[in-house]
């Protein structure tokens, strides 16, 4: 079967590979690149015989990877970090190739070779960071911004980089080849978003009116692909194309439905990417340059990780965004692998060479995952070492803060909950680790803590000490618990109400004492449910007893076995059954003119009248002595039979009858 033996081959041992990765608690990514590894030419036994064939392949992973990066990051999302990714980016590349400099001479190879090892450990790996990022949820954090961004303008710079080093030897050459690429991407780049930011949309548009699922997921890979080809024929990367067709497709209303289509196709391909990344590493090879290897894996890896950290502190960015970016961007990305292809076709390097780099890039992308995990334990440390270091906090008040409420989150949930506090003019701090939301709530004059809310530090700035209630509205199991478990150690005695994305979880929250536990996704079921029965005429005091009994066998058991939150509920269904209605009364009502006593409205119809509006003017709970005129607006309660007979008595004399 050729290929496609290979490719199942691949698929099946990723799976494995993967499974196993997971259950040690690793990112996939290690499990495909293993998969690779077992299945590469360089190990023995069952191998794949296609492996030009799967890179060729693996080229889809990138431009489809990259062109979900695109569809997920808005020119916005990226204005934030313009400044390190414009300007930083190249100093980054500048001081790397400085690095592979010193690196190569103290390795005693020729100053050409010096060079070219520069200019390939300068590019860091869009795929294994993206993957990782998406794996540990922190993609959206400003730190990951500020690593995309950097990324993008790596990604951007193989160009000039594959034009100018082959024309180490004759310069007069390469300048103009070098500015007439640059033009051809500068003219890509704003056809794209002058004439793109208007086709594709509208052809999009077009297609989603067809009301096909499968042509809408064709369309998207074509775009993605098709504009990744275009690029290529003109000179330009192929990924870059797929990722500047992203990004305009993103400005457009089916910019989510692209992404969430996309990315079984993405991950599929990017799994061949992955392991194709597994099948270049040779055991024996790395056992023989074992020392050159370590050095170079070494060197790079510290001297890239201070190199971005150092620029990220250069343009003012703390707290745990320089660790982030350094432990992030210290590996060798798989560019360079494309980089050291046209080397060795060039003869600007050696195959040694080659090898060793290649060798060196694979293990730096092995480690990635492992590495860039440590980020929160070792920003835990430094919190502990540098107490002094002040938190960033914004429009908290001066006065001391007592009762209020804690939010930990600042999304779209704590966001909302803020705005209502807010208005009702109540006290309350948000805590969030996103610079983005960290910005908006600043505009909104709402106060907050910038950090980790499961910091002792954090919780400390949020005076977690003297607040009544903590509202957790992260829905990840293992954020909400540390932060629960050091909430409770500052002040045991403060209310908690957790937001939890499935009920497994109910019994961690009762053994930490969680007051609450919202569940959105069982709401939004109870709503749906409810919808349907009031859709089906079902009354509603049938659909009330349903909803909360669903709702009473999933939390009594659990948070209140002596019958509290039974009670609680059954009141909450007769508020309910007991709703307050308004009734306009028309001009010919059978009540205007008359008081409430003439008609003995709560013993006719067991309905209660609390208040009327006149003229804009609310009259509250008015006596029995008011008399209605015509376009009141009245208000009453009691059941829903009342409130019926309520209203056929507000009707004129002939419709009450016939009513």
């Amino acid at each position: 079967m050729g290929i496609a033996t290979d490719i199942i081959l691949l698929v099946v041992a990723a799976f494995f590979a993967g499974l196993l990765l997971q259950r040690l608690g690793q990112p996939l990514v290690l499990g495909y690149i293993l998969a690779g590894a077992i299945l590469g030419p360089h190990v023995g036994g069952l191998t794949v015989s296609s492996t030009k064939e799967i890179e060729l392949l693996a080229e889809i992973g990138v431009a489809l990877l990259l062109f979900g990066l695109g569809l997920e990051f808005s020119f916005k999302d990226l204005r934030p970090v313009r400044k390190i990714a414009l300007i930083g980016t190249p100093i980054q590349i500048l001081l790397t190739l400085g690095l592979g400099l010193g690196i190569g001479r103290l390795m005693g190879w020729d100053w050409r070779s010096c060079l070219w090892l520069g200019a390939l450990i300068s590019l860091s790996s869009t795929m294994i960071i993206l993957k990782t990022l998406m794996s540990r949820g922190w993609l959206g954090t400003l730190s990951s911004r500020v690593m995309i961004g950097m990324l993008i303008i790596q990604d951007l710079a193989v160009v000039p980089l594959m034009i100018i080093l082959p024309q180490l030897n004759n310069p007069s050459v390469g300048i103009p080849v070098l500015g007439f690429a640059a033009l051809k991407a500068a003219g890509f780049i704003i056809a794209m978003v002058v004439l793109g930011a208007k086709l594709l949309p509208r052809l999009m548009r077009h297609i989603a009116e067809l009301g096909s699922r499968e042509l809408f997921l064709l369309a998207i890979a074509a775009i993605g692909l098709g504009v990744g080809y275009v690029t290529h024929l003109v000179g330009l990367s192929f990924a870059f194309g797929a990722f500047v067709a992203g990004m305009v497709l993103s400005e457009s209303d089916y910019g989510h439905q692209a992404l969430s289509d996309i990315i079984p196709l993405r991950d599929l391909f990017g799994l061949l990417f992955f392991a194709s990344v597994g099948m270049l590493l040779d055991p024996v090879f790395l056992l023989d340059h074992l020392g050159q290897v370590v050095v170079l894996v070494l060197a790079v890896g510290i001297g890239k990780g201070v190199i971005f950290g150092s620029l990220a502190r250069v343009f003012r960015y703390g707290n745990v965004i320089p660790l982030a970016v350094g432990l992030g961007l210290f590996q060798i990305g798989e560019f360079s692998f494309v980089l050291a292809r046209l080397g060795v076709s060039t003869q600007s390097i050696t195959h040694e060479t080659y090898s060793v780099v290649l060798t060196a890039a694979v293990v730096t992308m092995v480690l990635t995952p492992l590495v860039s995990g440590q980020t929160p334990r070792l920003y835990a440390l430094k919190k502990r070492w540098f107490r002094h270091e002040p938190l960033e906090t914004m429009n908290l008040p001066e006065a001391e803060l007592r009762n209020h409420v804690v939010i930990a989150g600042g999304g779209v949930v704590g966001y909302q909950v803020g705005q209502v506090l807010q208005r009702l003019g109540l006290q309350f701090v948000m805590i969030e680790l996103d610079q983005r939301r960290v910005d908006r709530v600043k505009v909104a004059g709402m106060p907050v803590v910038y950090g980790d809310a499961s910091r002792e530090t954090v919780l400390e700035a949020a005076r977690i000490r003297s607040a009544c209630l903590l509202l957790i509205t992260t829905p990840g199991i293992v954020v909400a618990r540390s932060i629960v478990l050091q909430a409770k150690q500052l002040n045991p005695r403060v209310h908690v109400v957790v937001r939890s994305s499935d009920p497994e979880f109910l019994p961690v929250f009762k053994e930490l004492k969680v007051r609450e536990v919202v569940l959105p996704e069982f709401e939004a079921g109870l709503e749906m449910t409810r919808q349907a029965l009031v859709h089906l005429r079902i009354p509603a005091p049938e659909i009330q007893r349903y909803t909360e009994s669903l709702r009473q066998e999933l939390f009594t058991p659990l948070f209140d076995p002596a019958g509290g939150y039974k009670t609680l509920s059954q009141l909450r269904s007769a508020e309910r059954q007991f709703d307050l209605q308004w009734v306009l009364l028309p001009s010919d009502s059978a009540l205007a003119g008359s008081s409430i006593r003439e008609f003995e409205i709560r013993k006719t119809t067991g309905a209660s009248v609390v208040g009327v509006i006149r003229e804009d003017k609310l009259e509250p709970n008015p006596d029995a002595d008011f008399r209605f005129r015509a376009q009141d607006l009245v208000a009453i309660i009691g059941t829903d039979q009342a409130r019926d007979a309520f209203q056929k008595m507000s009707l004129p004399p002939k419709d009450a009858e016939s009513a």
